[in-house]
């Protein structure tokens, strides 16, 4: 038996990877906008973003998608800032 471990990763790689499986399998869907409010400009220091961003990366998620979820875990964490 092999010691190495199964990843999965691979095997969708491998398939994605054929040109037959690169085929949209319907029309695209837009999302309706009204989960989401408008876009808020946000700074933070090179180093925080970066941090941010090596976090966001960790998890398979999108810095704003992180970002979200952050604050979300601080408003209940802590409920009377909110």
């Amino acid at each position: 038996m092999d010691d190495e471990r199964f990843d999965p990763g691979l095997e969708e790689y491998a398939f994605y990877a054929l040109p037959e499986n690169q085929e949209p399998q319907g029309p695209g869907r837009r999302r309706d906008g009204s989960r989401l409010s408008a876009p808020v400009p946000v700074r933070f220091p090179p180093e925080l973003l970066e941090q941010a961003r090596r976090a966001a990366d960790a998890v398979d998620r999108s810095l704003s998608s992180w970002i979200r979820l952050a604050v979300e875990h601080e408003l209940r964490q802590n409920p009377k800032r909110a």
